[in-house]
């Protein structure tokens, strides 16, 4: 018989395999006190690793992590993964500079089979995988583990049509606890979650199951296979038809904080071999820890608090985020014209629309995590002379990138698209950064994109955006704005003209966005030490550039720095150095750059990541000095 062995002997998922239910019982709140332990000081995604502890202890107990391959889906329910994979000594460093990441990733262990980030991979991914085996030979299992908010992107139902059609071994556990990040929308989530009365249960399944078994040969089978899972006959009538449809065995549902249930369902599922299997398992977000189960938007991704209370450990910013000043701008320019309606895809809270939301129920929509829907369905509304803005993290709208080209910017629609986390957002790391958006975006015809340096510009660019005859993007970061006081009325800003919001000799300083105060710091530290006050100049838009102050610019300054918290390879200073090229104002200047360099940036507090790209005031400060030198 089996020792129960404490957390942090556990080297290897091996360990877990043969120990006792009651020991795997025991050894699931050990983790969920040490999850709670670590992320009351590192924050993380809380409330869904809680939920996934007795289902990740269910799997290792069931499969050879050694040769069997799991995908995560998005990975923010991983915590207990990585405990019982060898990482439980480590775990203390989650997420902090150099330490553990926040989502699987195959560089940082053997057991993380797949790198994950982004919602409704997991299914494509493994059946990759399962098609790799087969090819060679091999007879391991492949599972891949999706929630349910995840099962509502489009990914994943091309990967479930695809397993379904080719019919190969693979597993898909459904992790149904009726959340993505905010509660779930639309039409799947019902189904999922929908309820029978126990009468009309009752009474189906004594009906159907006489009428099974009264069909010749097969009756007694098919009888049999209707009554697999807890809540057999349920099942099969509700959410098991839209997976046995798409040919996949369907299992469930089963309670996920069932260890027993869970183990004996996870063997049911491994011993098919005629195909997909989806094994659908039920639980609850934040589960063990009363603040997160009462509160699991709150506490899906949380940052330091007190474990006895649940309560933050900082207090209130005394600046308000730049993500709060849109959310009361777009409220206040909604209260002006009606035509305004607000989109985020499964991001309320995040983005700040849960204002808007409030204030105007019938004029907002969550589309879930359907990224490239969400653009096309902004699209539709401006066709028919609404204006539609589209609020949504830097990282998801990559996702989204065929919708902005083929549905908003060929036809030329007034979309407004509000990239919130634009630039490098911390400790979510390589996977949520936003440092792409410039170069994506500054390319495609018909686009305009702004940056504005603090929060009183982005009230007068989002004013803009929505009175410009097109598709328009603002960007601006993750965190605490800058302190600037808001001027009303709004101001509507001229197309392709920036600010010089400091005036200079000798050396000029181009700075896009978040960039612009830090460049102003760097200045007067250069004018006490040298005596030479540089120029410091705002774009403003980055596209359409402000060509004729660049060209001005280009003409009076020998010595010029371009600062852009986002990739430099095409993104606002290639623009710049394109433009300059173009138009034959390269002379011989002595020009440098500052930007994200051509490599992924891992995980770490925004000021220890930004000091690392060489972004904060005193790298400014360094580079000045070595341009006037």
């Amino acid at each position: 018989m089996k020792v129960r062995l404490p957390l942090d002997q556990i080297t290897s998922p091996a360990q877990v395999q043969g120990l006792s239910d009651g020991d795997l019982a025991r050894l699931a709140e050990e983790v969920r006190q040490r999850i709670i332990e670590v992320v009351s000081r590192t924050g993380g995604h809380l409330a869904p690793s809680l939920g996934a502890v007795e289902l990740t202890l269910a799997l290792l107990a069931t499969f050879n992590m050694e040769q069997d391959k799991l995908v995560w889906d998005v990975g923010h329910q991983a915590y207990a993964y990585k405990l019982l994979t060898g990482r439980a000594r480590e775990f203390s460093s989650l997420r902090t500079f150099g330490g553990l990441s926040g989502f699987p990733r195959m560089a940082e262990s053997p057991f993380d089979h797949f790198g994950v980030g982004h919602s409704s991979t997991s299914i494509s991914a493994a059946l990759g995988m399962a098609l790799a085996r087969d090819r060679s030979g091999l007879s391991h299992h492949v599972l891949a583990i999706i929630g349910d908010g995840s099962l509502t992107g489009g990914e994943a139902f091309e990967g479930l049509n695809l397993a379904g059609h080719m019919g190969r071994r693979l597993i898909v556990v459904l992790n149904d606890n009726a959340m993505s990040i905010s509660p779930n929308v639309g039409a799947l989530s019902l189904f999922l979650s929908r309820t029978l009365s126990r009468r009309w249960v009752r009474q189906a399944r004594k009906e159907v199951l006489n009428f099974l078994r009264s069909i010749p040969r097969i009756g007694q089978k098919l009888a049999v296979y209707a009554m697999r899972g807890e809540w057999s006959f349920k099942s099969f009538f509700t959410p098991g038809m839209l997976f046995e449809a798409l040919r996949f065995n369907y299992i469930g549902p089963v309670d996920g904080h069932d260890i027993p249930a869970l183990r004996r369902h996870l063997e049911m599922a491994a011993a098919v071999e005629d195909g997909p299997v989806l094994l659908h398992v039920r639980t609850q977000k934040g589960k063990g820890y009363v603040p997160a189960e009462k509160n699991p938007v709150l506490y899906h991704g949380v940052g330091g608090f007190t474990p006895e209370t649940g309560k933050p450990l900082s207090s209130p910013a005394a600046v308000p985020s730049f993500t709060s000043v849109f959310s009361q701008t777009l409220v206040e320019l909604a209260e002006q014209d009606e035509k305004i309606i607000a989109i985020t895809a499964a991001m309320p809270e995040g983005t700040g629309t849960d204002s808007f939301y409030r204030r105007f129920p019938e004029r907002f929509v969550d589309v879930g995590i359907c990224e490239q829907h969400a653009v096309t369905f902004a699209a539709g509304l401006a066709t028919q002379g609404l204006r539609p803005v589209l609020a949504i993290y830097s990282t998801f709208l990559q996702r989204a990138y065929d919708q902005i080209v083929h549905d908003v910017c060929i036809q030329n629609l007034p979309v407004t698209f509000c990239i919130d986390r634009a630039g490098l957002v911390g400790e979510d790391g390589a996977t949520h950064h936003g440092v792409f958006d410039i170069a994506f975006l500054r390319h495609i015809p018909n686009m305009a994109l702004l940056a504005p340096r603090d929060e009183n510009m982005l009230r007068h660019c989002l004013h803009t955006a929505l009175l410009h005859n097109g598709p328009c993007a603002l960007r601006y970061p993750r965190g605490a704005a800058f302190g600037a006081p808001l001027e009303d009325p709004l101001r509507l800003l001229a197309a392709g003209e920036g600010d010089i919001v400091q005036d200079g000799e000798r050396v000029a300083v181009i700075a896009a966005g978040n960039r612009v105060h830090p460049a102003r710091e760097a200045a007067a530290a250069v004018a006490e030490q040298t005596g030479i006050c540089p120029l410091v100049f705002d774009p403003v838009w980055l596209k359409p550039l402000p060509e004729r102050q660049l060209a001005e610019l280009a003409r009076k300054f020998d010595r010029i720095l371009l600062i852009e918290e986002g990739v430099m390879a095409g993104g606002f200073s290639s623009a710049v150095l394109e433009f300059w090229n173009d138009a034959g104002l390269l002379r011989g200047q002595r020009i440098r750059r500052l930007g994200i360099a051509d490599s992924f940036v891992e995980h770490g507090s925004q000021l220890q990541l930004r000091a690392q790209a060489g972004l904060r005031s005193s790298h400014i400060v360094q580079a000045l000095l070595e341009l006037l030198e």
